[in-house]
């Protein structure tokens, strides 16, 4: 194996392992409601679309395309890149998975198709969350603001900064030391 090629697939584990879902630890033999509902729609399950759908179990889950397929080869070592992205925009387009987009970064994928919520993403880590609002969560545009469109869907991403990057940004602007004492 090429050295390019140990070091882009290492930087995907890297990236993989360092989003904090807990998708590795669901990987287990149990069933997921995502599957279960694929099940229902006569869904052809096949090893590879299983294995993807078995990654994207779970609560918070928004994983890239490329850490859907980091850790979907755990589990099936032949499944490529592309029957991963081919298996996220069926997915997608069945609307059993929503693609979040976050900004500049890449799309995102949430199969919590089932709970309306928004999402709150990190504009420092990436770090991406589902908010579930207690007061509204159904946003309404108004008539007068459609302009003639027929309304599909709503997707709000509020943005911030987590409390980690919040905590480490902090901890590393602090001003520099003056040797000077400030007059009050």
């Amino acid at each position: 194996m090429s050295l390019l090629l140990t070091k882009a697939r290492q930087k995907c584990q890297d990236r993989a392992a360092s989003i904090s879902t807990g998708a590795s630890e669901q990987l287990g033999a149990h069933i997921s409601d995502l599957l279960e509902r694929l099940r229902d729609r006569a869904w052809r399950v096949t090893p590879q679309r299983r294995v993807v759908a078995e990654v994207l179990d779970g609560e918070h889950v928004h994983l890239t395309a490329e850490s859907v397929h980091c850790y979907a080869q755990e589990r099936l070592p032949e499944i490529s890149l592309a029957t991963v992205y081919n298996t996220l925009n069926e997915l997608v387009a069945m609307g059993e998975v929503l693609e979040v987009q976050t900004g500049d970064g890449p799309k995102r994928y949430d199969p919590n198709v089932t709970v309306p919520h928004h999402h709150l993403v990190c504009t420092n880590c990436g770090t991406l969350r589902d908010v579930l609002m207690a007061t509204n969560p159904d946003v309404e545009l108004p008539n007068g603001e459609r302009f003639g469109f027929e309304i599909t869907g709503v997707d709000i991403v509020f943005q911030g900064i987590c409390p980690t990057c919040a905590k480490h940004n902090s901890s590393s602007s602090q001003p520099p030391r003056s040797s000077r004492s400030i007059p009050s």
